[in-house]
């Protein structure tokens, strides 16, 4: 799933999942996610108006990860991740460039 990054200041970013995401891939009343970042792995809360309107993930940890990535968001800009299924209430987490791309499906060309 693509999700951004979300500023709340100097010194908090987090993650904006994004309503559909939530729909889709977590169940309603869950309190804790756990989000592998590279070698790390953290276990984030989410608050219970994450599944009414304001589908954010903040944690220290995941905020110094960002910023270390230099992935946190700048006067009104976002940097979409990916945030891939690793498991029960378990994500990876990755830049862009780094997330596993489908194939083309490549056809062959029509004989003349």
């Amino acid at each position: 799933m693509l999700v951004k990054t979300h500023s709340k200041g100097h010194g908090l970013t987090g993650l904006h999942v994004g309503t559909d995401n939530v729909r889709r891939y977590f169940p309603k009343g869950t309190e804790n996610i756990e989000l592998k970042l590279g070698h790390l792995s953290i276990q984030c809360g989410l608050k219970p108006d994450f599944w009414q309107g304001q589908p954010e993930i903040y944690d220290p940890r995941l905020c110094a990860w960002l910023e270390s990535k230099n992935l946190h968001g700048r006067a009104n800009r976002t940097v979409p991740l990916a945030m891939i299924p690793a498991g029960n209430n378990s994500f990876k987490l990755q830049p862009m460039s780094d997330a596993p791309r489908p194939r083309a499906k490549v056809t062959p060309a029509s004989a003349a």
